[in-house]
């Protein structure tokens, strides 16, 4: 018994050490930045770690472009924890290194004369009609905005907010300020990224702490601080693949809601007396970069923008041979008319919206990112017109901000923030 018990102790030792010892594989663009012009070699430097083998042999690869059309594949050989990948584009586009090390990957990525990217498709021609009668089904419906004082220790004031919405639907959120400011205050509006979670109040505390009118709302038709269980139901039942929900019918999609609840929000803002009449920010992540952008470019209210990582770029990539941006319609249509979804999804993308945008924008990609890859979304950010715009890219981001990997964008945005919450000129980079 005692053999068995150590044989069964040493088998789990063994499998811990191997776990360990699993190879690090980092991979970082040749030139630091991974930005190139067209027809440029682009290099990528791999580096093992912790291999069981002394870190030597090879890596297989493949090279995609968008992030979708494989254009290369090989191996390359591994001496002293090194190898090098290259490979170009002759036209603007991004690519995307996978490297395979055993059972271990890695990947690179690169951008070649990023301001010839452009969308995947032509803009619906009532794009502007559409939206500009949903806005006004909104508006016959009555803000009847519902506030909610709680308890809040320091020195802010702190509010749940609901307010009504087309079919009968709610917009619920968070609103803060500082007890020690007097008078009117530069306005932020946080959106938020993809999920069905509850909203946290530091959310908002944290920015009226800094002298922000600062609000949060949910993406959903949910009460924002119910517990754990609440929520997972939501994401289990009615909210479950909710993106996907009503995307091939234009006047049916769930992001409908979504859209007019951000409208609805900027123009709660802008009609508080105590907003300052020039700052109304709008900052989100992802999906939130989504709402972002579109509520910048459907309602001219909105004074900057910044989004990292912005979802919703280019539906119609996959059609062209690129990865396009979560919620990715057009790779799984899940069994409804492909045309009907390639039809809806031109209402909501928003390439569409950033060509509206009236102020600065700051937008974050990253190189490696799979989830919002970032030809789509820079594509989106060329649309945005005119100069007061600026583009952080992220060599080694996925879309999360795993070992800091964002720090370049959020090294800016916390310059535009602070910029923007005392009136002075934002930082646009070179």
């Amino acid at each position: 018994m005692k053999r068995i018990i150590s044989s069964a102790v040493l088998v789990y030792f063994l499998l811990v050490v191997s776990s360990l010892m699993a190879a690090e594989i980092a991979v970082e663009p040749g030139n630091q930045t991974g930005v190139y012009k067209s027809g440029e070699e682009a290099s990528w430097n791999i580096s093992i770690k912790n291999s069981e083998n002394g870190a030597n042999g090879q890596v297989s690869y493949t090279v995609s472009d968008g992030g979708s059309t494989k254009v290369a594949e090989g191996k390359v050989d591994v001496k002293d924890g090194k190898a090098v990948v290259k490979a170009t584009k002759k036209e603007p586009g991004t690519l995307l290194l996978s490297v395979n090390y055993g059972k271990d990957k890695g990947l690179g990525g690169a951008v070649f004369d990023w301001t010839g990217i452009k969308p995947s498709a032509e803009e619906p021609a009532d794009f502007d009609k559409f939206w500009q009668d949903k806005i006004a089904g909104l508006e016959a419906v009555p803000m009847n905005v519902q506030l909610e004082k709680l308890d809040e220790p320091g020195d802010v004031d702190y509010w749940k907010i609901t307010m009504d919405n087309v079919n009968g639907s709610k917009i619920y959120g968070q609103l803060a300020k500082s007890k020690n400011k007097e008078g009117k205050l530069p306005a932020i509006l946080q959106v938020q990224w993809a999920g069905v979670y509850p909203l946290k109040r530091e959310w908002v505390t944290g920015f009226a702490k800094q002298g922000w009118l600062a609000m949060n709302i949910i993406a959903h038709d949910i009460p924002i601080d119910k517990d754990e269980a609440f929520y997972k139901e939501q994401n289990d039942g009615a909210l479950k693949d909710y993106s996907h929900q009503g995307n091939d019918d234009r006047d049916k999609s769930y992001f409908l809601r979504m859209y007019l609840s951000c409208y609805r929000a900027v123009e709660y803002l802008s009609q508080r007396p105590d907003w300052d009449g020039r700052t109304l920010f709008v900052t989100g992540g992802s999906q939130g970069g989504l709402q972002a952008v579109m509520v910048a470019g459907l309602n001219h209210k909105v004074t900057a923008i910044a989004a990292s990582v912005p979802a919703g770029c280019d539906h119609t990539g996959d059609l062209v041979g690129r990865a396009s941006g979560w919620p990715k319609w057009i790779r799984s249509v899940d069994g409804k008319d492909k045309d009907k979804v390639i039809a809806a999804s031109k209402y909501y993308d928003v390439v569409n919206f950033a060509r509206r945008v009236k102020c600065p924008a700051l937008v974050g990609i990253g190189l490696i990112d799979n989830t919002c890859p970032p030809a789509g979304t820079i594509a989106m950010f060329n649309q945005i017109p005119g100069t007061e715009k600026r583009l952080v890219i992220c060599p080694l981001a996925e879309h999360q901000n795993k070992n800091n990997s964002h720090t370049p964008y959020y090294q800016v945005y916390g310059k535009w923030t602070d910029a923007l919450s005392r009136g002075k000129p934002l930082d646009m980079g070179k």
